[in-house]
């Protein structure tokens, strides 16, 4: 069988996500990717990560201030090669090619603010004949975007995105550390000051019979009042996947989320997941299950907001100290049962080698997507 040729579209000069990367190496059968050049995954090097973050933050606050209709949509320059575009969480501007399109979060179809007129100019695009397939991340997602657009339900499907299975390093010794691992490339939106704190009480608690490490930009000034805490900064993949290896818990308490990539690469390792739910992580629930894979604690609208609006501070406030003292407890549970760690472990391995995130489960649907496509397209 001819393989079906698909070219990359980008919003930026390459995707800042580890979708594309395990996109890329895992591909359905008989499907080329082209335009993978760049795809490294996300960006580790701190003066790289900080240039393109504080870049996007300017071109959105300002295209927001100034109240444009700007779409992030995109045309490909290229015009032969390949049978289909595959648009990397944004739209096609092309008439005369056949475009997919995966989508993070609703809010990637527009780049400022969204306006009534940016909303039907998405709107014609996505009516368009040869704009296939929308495909969300999440079922949460899924019902965003028909809220917003019910005309092009049977456009859009859902795909999970997917991870391969990667192997710890097995504990033999009675008298190994449990390791506890944070991290995140955003130190605020994260939880990163709560869970901190949460180290801070849990090497009071349990001493050396723990490994705590932290993995974030954090300022100087944070680090220095944690003193007996493992803190790095950014590292690289290839890093932060030797600290996976020899985990046993993934510590997550982040406010702010589209999805969460880093919660598949825990459970791809078989870690545990310790985290938080708000208004803000809408898909939390969907990626990890209660007592299956990861320990929950549910923060409510106002706290989450307050704790959103103060943004940079490190002095801990009283309602925090309840989130504190519900996460240590949580992670309590996990370090001082070893079944229970086991049996998390287990689960987190099958969904990522058999469940919904599984690179087979994920091709099956975009093989399936891809030819369809390209067919309807020869029509």
């Amino acid at each position: 069988m001819k393989k079906i040729k698909i070219y990359l579209q980008y919003p930026w000069k390459f995707p800042d996500s580890p979708y594309y990367k395990y996109l890329v190496k895992n591909p359905p059968k008989n499907i080329e990717y082209l335009n993978v050049h760049k795809q490294k995954g996300v960006i580790t090097k701190k003066k790289r990560f900080l240039l393109s973050n504080n870049l996007k933050k300017i071109i959105r606050k300002t295209t927001g201030i100034l109240n444009l209709p700007l779409l992030n949509a995109h045309y490909t320059k290229i015009k032969k090669g390949y049978d289909l575009i595959h648009c990397a969480h944004c739209l096609s501007l092309n008439n005369d090619m056949p475009w997919i399109a995966d989508i993070e979060s609703e809010w990637q179809f527009y780049i400022g603010n969204k306006t009534k007129k940016s909303k039907e100019r998405v709107r014609k695009i996505l009516l368009r004949e040869n704009c296939k397939k929308i495909m969300p991340w999440t079922e949460k997602t899924k019902k965003e975007i028909l809220k917003e657009f019910p005309e092009i339900k049977d456009k859009v499907k859902v795909v999970y995105p997917a991870i391969p299975v990667n192997k710890r390093i097995s504990k033999k010794n009675k008298n190994d550390k449990i390791t506890i691992l944070y991290a995140t490339r955003y130190f605020w939106l994260k939880g990163g000051i709560i869970a901190l704190e949460v180290y801070k009480k849990l090497k009071e608690k349990y001493g050396d019979k723990l490994e705590l490490i932290f993995i974030s930009d954090i300022p100087k000034e944070v680090k220095l009042r944690y003193p007996k805490i493992k803190i790095q900064g950014l590292s690289s993949n290839k890093e932060l996947f030797k600290l996976y290896e020899k985990s046993d818990i993934f510590f997550y308490p982040s406010f702010v989320d589209t999805f969460g990539f880093g919660l598949l690469e825990a459970m791809s390792f078989g870690l545990p997941v310790i985290t938080v739910n708000t208004k803000y992580t809408k898909t939390r629930k969907e990626i990890v299950e209660n007592n299956i894979n990861r320990l929950i604690f549910d923060i409510n609208d106002h706290t989450c907001e307050k704790l959103i609006n103060q943004k940079e501070k490190i002095v801990i406030k009283e309602g925090e100290e309840k989130i504190i003292n519900q996460l240590v407890e949580n992670c309590s549970k996990l370090i001082e049962n070893k079944k229970l760690r086991e049996k998390m472990s287990k689960n987190c391995m099958e969904i990522i080698k058999n469940g919904k995130f599984s690179i087979k489960e994920r091709n099956k649907k975009l093989k399936k997507i891809y030819e369809g496509a390209v067919k309807n397209d020869s029509n």
